[in-house]
């Protein structure tokens, strides 16, 4: 294998693909990122055995082939390097050296056919939406995913694609968000996963404002294909989280006696100052509902008391409810809209946030001292 490329186009494909990437593994391969040099392209693939990240980039191939070379000693190389074009060149031994200006290296690699074989997919299911929508979607559920490994199947986010719609949703037992987009489904494309937590992080990093998402899947794998307008596509392929995820709909609450309408950033700011006069062991704000006034109290004996008022339209009953301020603020921080609602019940039932657009959360109260 032999070929020249820019420092950028590499250094940007060794981002991508990197992350997953464990030094502390038992399988050397694992360490590596596979090159495959082939017509005008150089693509990258890294894997964890769960998660597998693939990129493109250009490069003039003089001579194709493949080799697997340890992703950190590679990018740490680059990286240093003073040239902006750099020489790779592969010899029979897997041994890869870097030429650029009067820089050489000579890195020992794997043989690519060591590297574990990338899952197929059938193309009947799948389906395409926007990535800076999907980026999106996932910024409005990621928040609320359960880091309880013992409740493994909440260790990720729930996406089902029916009836010309695909709905995610996160949990962790003390809240739940939910998000819903349409898209266009075939009858083969409907299906019902769990996507895991590493899977979704990368995603939320690797997705771009403009571009497609092709999402396919089997009955443990999960693709997705993030295609961008230069042709170099990222894919990032995961096993999906086993197990069924429990019926979301029951916890989500009846009709509200109260709805609303708050200033979201008014709110947000009041709770982060509020949220300063909590401790871990008491971690609540109490809010308080009175004509056309909402009070946020949050009082902790050993550290003080702090209070804030913000004008709000509400005409009904005199209420109080508290909170985990830090819970109440995740939705606020995760949506753009200029106003939210707060729907109520009682004092005692599930709080639920919306705003104008298909998105809800609901989360629980706490004991108020």
């Amino acid at each position: 294998m032999k070929l020249t490329i820019s420092k950028d186009e590499i250094l940007n494909g060794l981002q991508a693909v990197q992350n997953i990437v464990s030094t502390r593994t038992t399988l050397p391969i694992l360490a590596n990122v596979l090159l495959r040099a082939e017509s005008g392209r150089l693509d990258l693939t890294a894997t964890d055995l769960d998660v597998t990240i693939s990129s493109g980039a250009r490069a003039e191939v003089q001579r194709p082939g493949a080799v697997t070379v340890p992703v950190k000693k590679i990018f740490g190389i680059i990286r240093e390097l003073a040239g902006s074009e750099l020489e790779l060149e592969v010899d029979e031994k897997n041994a890869c050296s870097i030429r650029s200006g009067p820089s050489y290296y000579k890195v020992n690699g794997l043989p690519a056919e060591e590297f574990p074989p990338l899952p197929q997919f059938a193309e009947k299911k799948r389906i395409s939406i926007d990535q800076e929508k999907f980026k999106a979607m996932l910024r409005k559920t990621g928040f609320a995913i359960s880091t309880d490994e013992t409740r493994f199947v909440l260790n990720g986010i729930y996406m089902s694609l029916k009836e010309q719609k695909i709905t995610m949703v996160a949990t962790d037992g003390r809240r739940l968000a939910l998000v819903e987009e349409d898209v266009e489904l075939t009858e083969e494309s409907q299906g019902e996963f769990i996507v895991p937590t590493k899977a979704i992080n990368e995603l939320s990093r690797l997705l771009q404002t403009k571009g497609t998402t092709e999402v396919k899947f089997t009955d443990n794998q999960v693709a997705f294909t993030l295609k961008s307008e230069g042709g170099l596509d990222v894919l990032i392929m995961s096993k999906l989280v086993e197990g069924n995820y429990p019926n979301y709909r029951q916890v989500i609450p009846g009709e509200a006696k109260e709805r609303v309408t708050i200033v979201r950033e008014e709110l947000l700011q009041a709770l982060r100052r509020a949220e300063i006069m909590t401790s871990e062991k008491s971690n609540s704000v109490k809010l308080s509902f009175t004509k056309n006034n909402l009070a946020i109290t949050a009082n902790t004996p050993d550290v003080g008391e702090g209070k804030e008022t913000l004008a709000v339209n509400y005409k009904g009953r005199d209420m109080a409810i508290a909170f985990n301020p830090t819970y109440l603020m995740d939705p606020l921080k995760a949506v753009d809209n200029d106003e939210i609602f707060i729907e109520l019940i009682d004092e005692l039932s599930p709080g639920v946030v919306k705003i104008n657009g298909p998105f809800l959360y609901v989360l629980m109260p706490m004991r108020m001292s």
